[in-house]
């Protein structure tokens, strides 16, 4: 069964996670730099045998578009266009990243962990592509 990943973009950073081989849980992958996201999805699709991306959708509480939410459409584009060998989907990342905090917290993250955005976003993906998952 292909795999998923989940994308949590940001203009410098960005978290990504992946799914186990049955498509049930979502483990954190890395967080790279942005700029270097198409790079690393094109030798994560083949590699890892994934079918779908999904890309975390920013919002406003109202519903409202992001600074970044045109980015994120843009994404999808360009990942449609370069690979086009995966479904890529959209989901609300809303709460993610506060979710992530809250989640590290439990875990028994350092302050200095909880203050390190490379893992939030990290986590953030998790998080995103778990909700995914929770829907299918």
């Amino acid at each position: 069964m292909p795999k998923i990943i989940a994308v949590d973009f940001g203009l410098k950073r960005t978290g990504l996670a992946i799914t186990d081989e049955s498509n049930i849980f979502a483990f954190g992958l890395e967080t790279i730099s942005s700029e270097l996201l198409m790079t690393e999805l094109k030798k994560l699709v083949p590699k890892e045998n994934v079918g779908t991306i999904v890309i975390g959708l920013p919002k406003r509480l109202n519903d409202e578009d992001t600074h970044i939410t045109q980015n994120v459409y843009l994404l999808k584009e360009a990942i449609e266009k370069e690979i086009p060998t995966v479904a890529v989907e959209l989901i609300d990342e809303r709460y993610t990243s506060k979710m992530a905090t809250q989640a590290m917290h439990t875990a028994g993250a350092s302050r200095k962990q909880k203050k390190e955005k490379g893992l939030v976003d990290k986590v953030s993906a998790t998080i995103i592509l778990q909700s995914f998952l929770d829907q299918l």
